[in-house]
């Protein structure tokens, strides 16, 4: 036979108080005097009882919960997450930020894909990591006025309020001025597939870049999930241009991985004869060999930014300061290093 759950009525018969009075030491309305929570709580404790947090997040319209939708790896790949450096130290930077303030910060599905989880629905706010294009995720939150955080512009709605600036085209600057400075004089870029920000508005900033220099626009795309033998396919690319680059910024790390590994198979010296950028760093870039210049993108930093962007909608009072993030710091390897390092 099941355990029948202790009730407040329960609590408030061991501890010798109203419901009330147990009702205000849980919700922090009205006044109780320290040694009666004390003892309120202490009966709490012996009966196992705890308070119903979805009832009383019903009765104040709040669970003091923010979910975080991380696009567009999650979805039917979640796996993928793992293999990034970057969303592990964004949401945990995330997540602590949330737990100063009294929030539980939960990764969610989206919530807006057929047949899927509607837990997100539940949340106080949501933080979506790079909106995609005509993201139906964000229409629904701006139709419901649910507050949400976007890092990384809808782009579709650049001018959107409610957006943690990601610097994409200072980033891009800064590796294609390190290539240069290391050398490289004919750049090409290997983008992904996925119609976000950080693609849309690197390809963007790189192709302005190149016609301002009047060097040849370089571009291949690889597909996100096509992991290290995408990067491979994009140097087969690259190698077979009559004129080979001499340089190569490749966004992610699989892509750079791969894309290194052919380049040494096919007899290319990694950076004597092509130098690589990596624009996010991740521990197979460390442990590789050459290691590959990476850009740290700052997910902590981000991380911290996105809650607080959500956290000062939810309490327009808090008093809440994060520091801002160094975008597009350069971790320079072996990959373009003019000398050994």
């Amino acid at each position: 036979m099941a355990r029948q759950r202790s009730t407040i009525r329960d609590v408030a018969r061991r501890a010798g108080v109203s419901v009330t009075t147990v009702s205000h030491t849980f919700s922090g309305n009205g006044v109780v005097n320290p040694a009666t929570q004390a003892r309120v709580r202490a009966a709490a404790a012996e009966l196992g009882y705890h308070p119903d947090v979805v009832a009383s997040g019903l009765r104040r319209s709040r669970l003091g919960v923010v979910g975080l939708v991380l696009r567009p790896a999650v979805g039917e790949h979640p796996e993928h997450v793992s293999d990034v450096d970057y969303f592990p130290r964004f949401a945990g930077a995330a997540a602590l930020t949330c737990l100063e303030h009294g929030y539980a910060l939960m990764l969610v599905a989206d919530p807006t894909v057929p047949g899927g989880p509607v837990t997100a629905y539940a949340c106080d706010g949501i933080v979506v990591t790079d909106p995609v294009a005509d993201d139906p995720l964000v229409a629904y939150l701006r139709s419901s006025r649910t507050p949400y955080t976007l890092v990384g512009a809808d782009v579709n709605d650049p001018d959107d309020p409610w957006v943690v600036d990601i610097a994409t085209p200072e980033i891009t600057d800064r590796v294609l001025d390190h290539l240069t400075e290391a050398g490289a004089t004919r750049v090409a870029l290997v983008t992904g597939c996925d119609p976000i920000e950080w693609n849309a508005a690197t390809e963007q900033r790189y192709r302005e870049r190149m016609r301002e220099s009047g060097a040849p626009e370089l571009v291949v795309h690889a597909l996100e999930l096509g992991g290290g033998e995408a990067g491979m396919q994009a140097a087969d690319d690259l190698l077979a241009l009559p004129d080979r680059p001499d340089g190569v910024y490749c966004q992610t790390s699989d892509h750079a991985r791969g894309l290194v590994d052919r380049l040494l198979e096919r007899g290319l010296r990694v950076p004597d004869d092509i130098r690589v950028v990596c624009g996010s760093d991740a521990d197979r870039l460390r442990a590789t060999e050459p290691s590959i210049t990476a850009v740290d993108l700052q997910p902590e930093a981000l991380g911290r930014q996105a809650a607080a962007g959500l956290l000062r909608q939810l309490e327009p009072g808090l008093d809440l300061t994060v520091p801002d993030p160094q975008h597009g710091r350069i971790i320079e390897r072996r990959s373009t290093a003019r000398r050994a390092v």
